[in-house]
């Protein structure tokens, strides 16, 4: 399930993020994010449940992930092809059928509670904004490499929706840390509070650091990279920033299984 939720997510933060790129990127840049963004929702496909396997919330995530599936793979096949006019279209649903995916699997995986579940959704949603925005900065970064004369001001604009969504993430985090460790029971030991000063926190700690303050100050080295226009620099900074972004968010979502707490 780890897995799952991770690679679902990861693909659908590329296909939100791929819609905020300029078409200045070229044929060749949509058509290689959409298709990885397909490869990933296919590959939890496979490794993850089947809809029979899941509650209620869950077989109406998986059957919006699937059909934000089918979306890509047709908006993927048709670009430079056919169906010009309906490609916003077709990215446009795949976007929205993810994002209601996104909240069936948040509400499926949610506590109890009308607080854990909207911290929950919350931070499904800024958990695929975060891998998204770093996976697609990276990406971008390494295609100034392809397209030298593509103007500078593509990457900044995309760093700075992935250094929004890493503020949204922390502060998610943040405020479900806070309400775990005053109200929420985490089903492992007495408090939530005890479960990361024990030796099993470490995970938590890992989390927080790799996740979370890793990615922060990286965003920040990469903005002030690409402000003095060095695309070089700043992709390889992305590369070290998108690595560090999959080993937070991976274990954010084993902590959730494992305690109910959004992190």
């Amino acid at each position: 399930m780890v897995l799952f939720l991770f690679l679902s997510h990861l693909g659908l933060g590329i296909l939100f993020t791929l819609a905020l790129v300029s078409r200045e990127a070229g044929l060749r840049f949509f058509r290689f994010n959409a298709g990885m963004a397909a490869l990933l929702i296919g590959a939890a496909f496979a490794v993850g449940p089947s809809a029979g396997e899941l509650s209620a919330a869950g077989r109406a995530a998986w059957a919006a992930l699937a059909a934000a599936e089918i979306a890509v793979v047709v908006y993927w096949a048709t670009i430079g092809r056919m169906l010009t006019a309906l490609r916003p279209a077709l990215l446009g649903a795949a976007c929205a059928a993810g994002a209601a995916a996104l909240v069936g699997q948040a509400l499926a995986a949610a506590g109890p509670g009308l607080g854990a579940k909207v911290l929950t959704v919350a931070s499904f949603l800024t958990s695929a904004a975060l891998l998204g925005g770093s996976c697609t900065a990276m990406v971008l970064g390494h295609w100034y490499l392809i397209l030298p004369s593509m103007q500078v001001t593509h990457l900044q604009s995309i760093v700075k929706v992935h250094i929004a969504s890493m503020v949204a993430r922390i502060a998610v985090v943040a405020a479900a840390v806070f309400v775990a460790i005053a109200v929420w029971p985490p089903g492992i030991g007495p408090s939530f509070r005890r479960y990361v000063l024990s030796a099993a926190g470490i995970f938590f700690w890992q989390r927080v650091l790799f996740g979370l303050a890793g990615p922060a100050l990286l965003s920040y080295l990469t903005w002030e990279t690409a402000k003095i226009r060095s695309t070089q620099s700043a992709t390889g900074i992305l590369y070290v920033d998108f690595f560090t972004v999959v080993v937070g968010e991976v274990l954010a979502k084993y902590l959730l299984l494992a305690t109910r707490v959004p992190v």
